[in-house]
C-alpha cells in the first residue's frame, strides 16, 4: 500500500510540477499558500471510455454559480487579511483554488497539488524528480463541499497532517478524529441535523413519511441518524431510499412510481441539489403537488432546486439552513468582478458568460461554437453590467456558506497570527516551544488550529470542539413563492438550536408557514387517521407499530387527547363517563338515614323500641297480677330489656359506617339477641322442671331461686361476650370503602373475621334451638304459668329468619348487607315481643276477667285433671295387661271414677283425684310463698 502511494504521489508531483494541479484555477502567490477546493460544476460530463485511445480528462458541466460565489468569498477573505494591520502584518497570503466538479476525481487531482511539495522529502522522492525549488508549499485547505468529496479529500490530506477545513461537509462519520486526523469544519455535523429533522417532524404530529437519501458518504449516514431518531419517536419510515445524479432514468421513475404510491405525504431529503434534482424532475412532469418536503442543509437553499418551473411540487419546502452571516463590504467585491481584469481567478471568464448567456472574443468556446461543436451566443465585450442580470451569485440577502467560507479563512489566518505572536516558553508544542512562521509546517498549523479561541468580527466566540465541530445552530426556512416575479422566497419560520434548553431548542412561527405554497394547514402524514379523545390506539397485525386502529377504551378508563397510546386507569374514587374523556367522582352509596329505605328501617326500629317500653310499662302497671305472676315478671323486665336492645341495635347498622359503628353494632347485636334468648331458656326450663317433678319439693324451690335463674342468665350471655370480646382484639372490624361497583363507592363495614360472625351467630342459634326445645315441651302446661306455644312460635320465626339471612347476606352487596341483617333483627325482634307478650298485654288490658286468681286456679285445676287422667288411663291399661298375661280370673275390672271435690272453705281447697281402688289427693297451694317457688 505505502508503495502505491509512493506512485501515486510521484505521479502527482510529476503532473503539478507542469500543471500545478488542473488547469483550470484561481491563484495567488503569497508568503503563505492556502488551497481551496469549490464545486463551480454541479457534475462531469458522462462518456464512455472504450480505452481505443488515451483517456481524455473527463469534462465539468453545469456551471454552478453559487460555487463560484463561495470561491469569491475566500479571496474576499483573503484579500481583507492581507490589507489588514492588525493581522499578519508584513504577510501575505496566498491561494489556490480548484474546482472539485463535485465529484471525489475531480477533487483528487487537485488534491495532489497541496501534498506534493508537503512530503516529498520524507517519502524519500528526491531521487526521481527535484521539484522543491518549483512548487510552493499549501498549509491549510478550505473544502470541499459535499462530503463525500471531502472524505475522499480528508483521506489524503490526513496522511500529511495538512489541516482541511471543509464548509458545508456534514457527514457524521467526518467526526472521528481516528480516520480523519485534519479534518475540521464550520458547519455543524449531520448528527445534530438528523436529530433537528426527528424534532421537526414530532413538532407536526406526523408519523408516517418517505425517507431519500444521496448514495454517498453525506446521504447514508445521515439517514442512518434519522431511522435511530424516528425509532426512538416511534415514528414509522414508510419508504427509504437512495438516489443519485447518476442513476438511470429508469431508476428515478421507479422511486417515482414509489412515492407516489405511498400514503407518506412528509418526504424527508439528505441529499445535494444535483443527486436531488432528476426525482424533483419527475415529480414535475407527474405533476405530484400533494407532498411535503423536508429538506437538509444540502439542497434547502440550492438554486439548482428552487427554481419557478419547480415550485408546483416543492412550494412549501421546510428546510434546515445554516445561520446566516454578515460580511462587510462582500457586496461591493462581488459587484467588481470583471473577466478582462481578474486574470488570477480564471473561473471569471466561464461565469461571465454564463450570466450573461454569451461567449468572450478568445474563449476557446467561442471557437468551439463556430465549429458547431456548442451552441451559438453572441459575442461578449466583458464590460457588461453584472448587477443587471439576477443569478444566484449576486443573492447576498442570506450568506450561509459564504460566511462559512469567510470564517473558514479567518480561522486559518487567526492560527497564524497565534503562531506569530507566540512567545517562547508558552507554545504549544515540545518543551512549550513556539514554532517558526518561516518555517512552519502543515502539522503545526493543524496543532495552533485544534487550540484555536478568537472572536470574530460578529462577535461570535469561535473554537472547535473535540471533534473539531461548530456548535450546532440551523435557521428553518419556508419555501414561498413570490407575488412578484413567482420566485422562490426563502422565509425564515424559525431556528434549531442544539445546545439550547430543553423544550427551547426548536422554536417555530406557525403563522408564517405556507404548506405548498397556500395553505396554512398543516398537512396529515399519518398511517391511520388519529383516535379521537375516549379511544386509544391499537395495534394492526403485520403493519408497523404506526397503523393502528383506534379501540374504545374500557369502563373505568380515559383518554382525553388524541392518539393516545393506552387509556389512564380512574383514580379508585372516580368512574368513567360515557364517552371516556374524563373521569367523574363515583357517587358514595350506604345505608344513610335519608334515603326512604333507611327511613323506613328506623321507623320500624324506633316503632319496636316504643312498643317493646309499652308491654313493659303495662306489666310494670299490672305488675302484681296473676299473669305477670305467672310469668316470672323479674325476668320477663329483663326479657323486655333485651329486646329494646335488640331494636336499637338495629339503628347502628344504618347511617355511614365508622370504625367505631362497625365494632358496635355486630356485638350490640348479638349480645342483645343471647341475652333476650337466654331468659326465655331460663324461665321455660324453670317451669317445664317443676311440673314434671309431679310435686316441688323445697329442693327445687332451693334450685330455681331468683338468684340462681339471673346467673344462668348471665352465664349464657358471657358466653357471647366474650366471643365478642376475642373478635375484637384478633380482627376488629372496620369500615372499608368497596370500589368493585362501576360508578358507585359502597362504604361498608369489614366484618375482620366471617368465622367470628358465625360464632357470635351460631352461639346464638344454639340457644335458641335449646330454648325451641324446652318450649315445645312445655307447650301443654297451664298458659298462665308459660307461653310455650307462643315461644315455640317466636323460636320457629327467629330460625326461619336466621336460616334465610345466611344465603342473603352472602348474596347480596353494598349497602343492602346492612338492610338485610337490619330486617333480620327486626322480624325475630318483633316476632319474639309480639308471639311472647302480645297475648299477656290483650288479657292485661282487654280481658281483666281472665286475669284473676280463680282463673289461674282453674287453669291449674284443668291442667292437673288431664295429667291425672292420662295416668289413670295409663294405669288401667297396664293392669289389663298383666291379668291377661297371667290367665287370672275372669272378674270384671273394677269401675274408676274421677270425681273433682272442694270443700267451701277456698283456703283449704284440695282437687281431689278418685280410682276405684283408692284416692289420691294433689294439694296445690297458691300461697305467696310457694307461688314464689314454682315462678
Amino acid at each position: 500500500m505505502r508503495l502505491v502511494l509512493y506512485y501515486l504521489v510521484l505521479f502527482g508531483s510529476s503532473y503539478v510540477i507542469s500543471s500545478y494541479g488542473p488547469h483550470q484555477r484561481a491563484q495567488m502567490t503569497g508568503d503563505i499558500l492556502l488551497g481551496g477546493l469549490f464545486p463551480i460544476h454541479f457534475g462531469v460530463a458522462s462518456k464512455d471510455q472504450d480505452l481505443a485511445a488515451r483517456p481524455e480528462s473527463t469534462q465539468c458541466v453545469r456551471f454552478n454559480f453559487r460555487g463560484f460565489r463561495w470561491l469569491q468569498a475566500m479571496i474576499f477573505a483573503i484579500e481583507e487579511i492581507n490589507n489588514s494591520s492588525m493581522l499578519l502584518p508584513n504577510m501575505t497570503l496566498g491561494y489556490r483554488i480548484f474546482d472539485t466538479c463535485n465529484t471525489v476525481s475531480k477533487a483528487l487531482e487537485a488534491t495532489l497539488s497541496f501534498v506534493a511539495q508537503n512530503k516529498i522529502d520524507s517519502l524519500n522522492l528526491d531521487e526521481f524528480c527535484n521539484c522543491t525549488d518549483h512548487i510552493p508549499a499549501t498549509i491549510a485547505v478550505v473544502g470541499a463541499a459535499g462530503s463525500a468529496v471531502s472524505t475522499a479529500v480528508a483521506n489524503l490530506l490526513g496522511l500529511f497532517y495538512i489541516p482541511q477545513i471543509s464548509y458545508a461537509s456534514s457527514s457524521r462519520l467526518l467526526s472521528n478524529k481516528n480516520q480523519y486526523k485534519s479534518f475540521m469544519r464550520t458547519i455543524p455535523t449531520d448528527e445534530y441535523q438528523a436529530t433537528a429533522m426527528a424534532d421537526i417532524i414530532e413538532y407536526f404530529q406526523w408519523n408516517w413519511v418517505i425517507a431519500v437519501a444521496s448514495d454517498d458518504d453525506y446521504g447514508r449516514p445521515g439517514i442512518e441518524k434519522f431511522e435511530k431518531e424516528m425509532e426512538e419517536r416511534d415514528i414509522c419510515i414508510h419508504l427509504n431510499e437512495l438516489i443519485s445524479q447518476y442513476f438511470e432514468d429508469y431508476e428515478i421513475q421507479a422511486l417515482a412510481d414509489r412515492i407516489e404510491n405511498s400514503t407518506a405525504k412528509v418526504i424527508v431529503v439528505f441529499a445535494s441539489g444535483p443527486d436531488i434534482e432528476p426525482l424533483i424532475k419527475e415529480m414535475v412532469q407527474r405533476n405530484i403537488t400533494d407532498r411535503i418536503w423536508l429538506a437538509s442543509e444540502a439542497w434547502a437553499t440550492s438554486s439548482l432546486i428552487a427554481k419557478p418551473e419547480y415550485l408546483d411540487v416543492v412550494a412549501g419546502t421546510i428546510g434546515f439552513a445554516l445561520k446566516a452571516g454578515r460580511i462587510p463590504g462582500f457586496r461591493e467585491f462581488l459587484q467588481q468582478v470583471q473577466p478582462m481584469r481578474d486574470s488570477h481567478n480564471e473561473f471569471i471568464r466561464e461565469f461571465w458568460e454564463e450570466t450573461f448567456n454569451c461567449y468572450l472574443e478568445d474563449s476557446p468556446r467561442w471557437q468551439e461554437s463556430e465549429n458547431g461543436s456548442r451552441s451559438f451566443r453572441p459575442l461578449c465585450t466583458g464590460e457588461e453590467d453584472i448587477t443587471s442580470v439576477e443569478t444566484p451569485y449576486m443573492d447576498h440577502t442570506h450568506l450561509r456558506i459564504s460566511y462559512n467560507v469567510y470564517v473558514a479563512v479567518y480561522s486559518i489566518a487567526h492560527a497564524l497570527q497565534d503562531i506569530l505572536t507566540c512567545t517562547p516558553g508558552h507554545g504549544l508544542f515540545a518543551n512549550n516551544s513556539c514554532a517558526d512562521i518561516k518555517k512552519m509546517e502543515a502539522w503545526q498549523v493543524l496543532k495552533q488550529l485544534r487550540h484555536l479561541n478568537y472572536t470574530n468580527s460578529m462577535g461570535e466566540k469561535m473554537h472547535f470542539d473535540e471533534n473539531a465541530d461548530l456548535s450546532a445552530n440551523y435557521t428553518i426556512i419556508n419555501w414561498h413563492r413570490s407575488a412578484e416575479d413567482g420566485s422562490v422566497v426563502f422565509e425564515e419560520i424559525g431556528f434549531h438550536s442544539m445546545h439550547a434548553k430543553r423544550g427551547a431548542k426548536l422554536l417555530i412561527d406557525n403563522t408564517k408557514i405556507l404548506w405548498n405554497g397556500f395553505s396554512s394547514e398543516v398537512p396529515f402524514s399519518n398511517c391511520s387517521e388519529d383516535c379521537e379523545p375516549g379511544t386509544r390506539k391499537g395495534i394492526i397485525d403485520s403493519m408497523p407499530t404506526c397503523c393502528f386502529e383506534c379501540t374504545e377504551c374500557s369502563d373505568g378508563e380515559f383518554s382525553n387527547h388524541k392518539d393516545a397510546s393506552v387509556c389512564a386507569k380512574c383514580p379508585n374514587n372516580s368512574w368513567s363517563n360515557g364517552n371516556h374523556t374524563f373521569c367523574f367522582l363515583k357517587e358514595i352509596e350506604f345505608l344513610s338515614w335519608t334515603e326512604p329505605f333507611g327511613i323506613a328501617l328506623a321507623i320500624c326500629a324506633v316503632f319496636g323500641v316504643v312498643l317493646t317500653a309499652f308491654v313493659m310499662g303495662v306489666f310494670v302497671r299490672f305488675r302484681n297480677t296473676p299473669i305477670v305472676k305467672a310469668t316470672n315478671r323479674e325476668l320477663s323486665y329483663v326479657l323486655l330489656f333485651s329486646l329494646i336492645c335488640c331494636f336499637s341495635s338495629s339503628l347502628v347498622f344504618i347511617g355511614e359506617p365508622q370504625d367505631w359503628t362497625c365494632r358496635l353494632r355486630q356485638p350490640a347485636f348479638g349480645i342483645s339477641f343471647v341475652l333476650c334468648i337466654s331468659c326465655i331458656l331460663v324461665k321455660t326450663n324453670r317451669v317445664l322442671l317443676v311440673f314434671e317433678a309431679k310435686i316441688p319439693t323445697s329442693l327445687h324451690r332451693k334450685w330455681w331461686g331468683l338468684n340462681l335463674q339471673f346467673l344462668l342468665v348471665f352465664l349464657c350471655t358471657f358466653v357471647q361476650v366474650m366471643i365478642c370480646v376475642v373478635w375484637l382484639y384478633n380482627a376488629p372490624p372496620s369500615s372499608y370503602r368497596n370500589h368493585d361497583i362501576d360508578e358507585i363507592i359502597f362504604i361498608t363495614c369489614n366484618e375482620g373475621s366471617v368465622m367470628a360472625l358465625g360464632f357470635l351467630i351460631g352461639y346464638t342459634c344454639l340457644l335458641a334451638a335449646i330454648c325451641f326445645f324446652f318450649a315445645f315441651k312445655s307447650r301443654k302446661l297451664p298458659e298462665n304459668f308459660t307461653e310455650a306455644k307462643f315461644i315455640t312460635f317466636s323460636m320457629l320465626i327467629f330460625f326461619i329468619v336466621w336460616i334465610s339471612f345466611i344465603p342473603a347476606y352472602f348474596s347480596t352487596h353494598g349497602k343492602f348487607v346492612s338492610a338485610v341483617e337490619v330486617i333480620a333483627i327486626l322480624a325475630s325482634s318483633f316476632g319474639m315481643l309480639a308471639c311472647i307478650f302480645f297475648n299477656k298485654v290483650y288479657i292485661i288490658l282487654f280481658k281483666p276477667s281472665r286475669n284473676t286468681i280463680e282463673e289461674v286456679r282453674c287453669s291449674t285445676a284443668a291442667h292437673a285433671f288431664k295429667v291425672a287422667a292420662k295416668a289413670t288411663l295409663k294405669h288401667s291399661t297396664a293392669a289389663r295387661k298383666k291379668s291377661s298375661s297371667i290367665g287370672g280370673s275372669s272378674a270384671s275390672t273394677p269401675s274408676s271414677s274421677i270425681s273433682l271435690k272442694t270443700n267451701d272453705d277456698p283456703a283449704s281447697a284440695k282437687p281431689r283425684v278418685s280410682f276405684g281402688s283408692g284416692t289420691v289427693t294433689l294439694s296445690l297451694s297458691f300461697e305467696e310463698s310457694r307461688r314464689s317457688s314454682l315462678m
